[in-house]
């Protein structure tokens, strides 16, 4: 029977159920047409065409066919059985050691082993799996890997950005820093934070600094959470690159933690200093990225008291030495190094 009502809405792609099926056989029986079934049930022609070619039951010693619903339905159900995906693990089950046995030993994100692999040629494309299907493995426990035991999936910041009136007024606004700045296209260009370990005035601190074009981090432990250590800190690296410092660091730009007041000091004629608005901690996004992988090694609480110089250096090294996507699977060590011995040649 026609139903003039039907108001049943599907959506693009969605499956036959059972209950249309029924409909095709009843219709079919009443001599109604493919296309007029297909505008009865808002479904395209094709979808009813070969439904009704799937379900057609030769009967009566092949003298008469007859689409039958439960016969669809049965072949639809055995279609999608055979329909899933099929696991690779055991075609790439080297590539998959290599991926545990580089995030265990080494750190590295699975994104970065998998790009790592395919940039170095190490393994062939076909004897591989994409990032999305390793973080699927994971999610299946077809990897000796738990979410758990990464850094970044189960954190992310939903919460909405707002930039607030400035209170401090430390130096210039990160609203003066050149556009150039911004496109990383230009070595030289730095991001300035600091890292507590338990909320004690007097406990050391991390200075923590990263390059935005090559992501190069350079991690110090301070004496205390003070404008003099970090001026001594900034004293040191002056230093450290001698008359090459105004080429390493062209512009410096930190939030409106009182430790910084004295950076503006610090300026030059070519090294140029700028502060972020007041809470407005994505605006040296590149940092806050880096010090979450600080939090690694020195998780919140854990006094830094408890880390010598070394000890921070070497977990510098190893977040240097991580191949990174955005770098074309290169390290930002090695990325820094070639920016050094441009500038050292020159």
């Amino acid at each position: 029977m026609d139903n003039p009502n039907c108001n049943t809405e599907h959506r693009k792609g969605q499956h036959l159920t059972a209950e249309e099926r029924h409909d095709i056989e009843v219709h079919l029986k009443d001599g109604w047409s493919r296309y007029k079934i297909a505008k009865h049930l808002n479904r395209p022609f094709n979808t009813i065409k070969n439904e009704a070619a799937r379900g057609t039951l030769a009967m009566y010693h092949g003298k008469v066919s007859r689409y039958k619903a439960d016969v669809g339905q049965q072949r639809y159900k055995e279609n999608r059985r055979s329909s899933t995906r099929k696991y690779r693990c055991l075609e790439t089950s080297a590539f998959l050691k290599y991926v545990v046995n580089q995030f265990r030993a080494e750190g590295w994100s699975l994104d970065a082993c998998f790009g790592r692999a395919l940039e170095s040629g190490e393994f062939s494309r076909k004897k591989m799996v994409c990032t999305k299907t390793l973080y699927n493995y994971v999610d299946l426990g077809l990897l000796p890997i738990r979410n758990i035991d990464l850094p970044e999936k189960l954190r992310r910041n939903t919460k909405p950005k707002r930039v607030r009136e400035n209170r401090k007024n430390l130096g210039k606004s990160i609203e003066e820093r050149p556009e150039s700045v911004e496109s990383r296209e230009e070595f030289g260009h730095w991001e300035f934070d600091s890292v507590l370990g338990s909320k004690n005035a007097d406990e050391p601190v991390a200075l923590t600094l990263v390059e935005r074009m090559t992501r190069n981090v350079i991690w110090l432990k301070l004496r205390d959470h003070s404008a003099a250590a970090v001026t001594d800190a900034v004293s040191a690296l002056k230093l450290e690159f001698g008359e090459h410092f105004s080429d390493v660091f062209k512009t410096i730009t930190a939030d409106n933690g009182s430790e910084f007041a004295g950076l503006s000091a610090q300026e030059t004629s070519v090294t140029k200093v700028y502060f972020t608005h007041p809470f407005s901690s994505w605006e040296k996004g590149t940092n806050e990225c880096h010090n979450k992988m600080l939090r690694r090694f020195i998780p919140k609480g854990r006094s830094i008291s408890d880390y010598s110089i070394e000890d921070i250096m070497f977990f510098a090294d190893r977040i240097n030495g991580l191949p990174r996507k955005v770098l074309g699977y290169k390290t930002p060590e090695e990325l820094f190094e070639k920016q050094l011995d441009r500038i050292y040649a020159a």
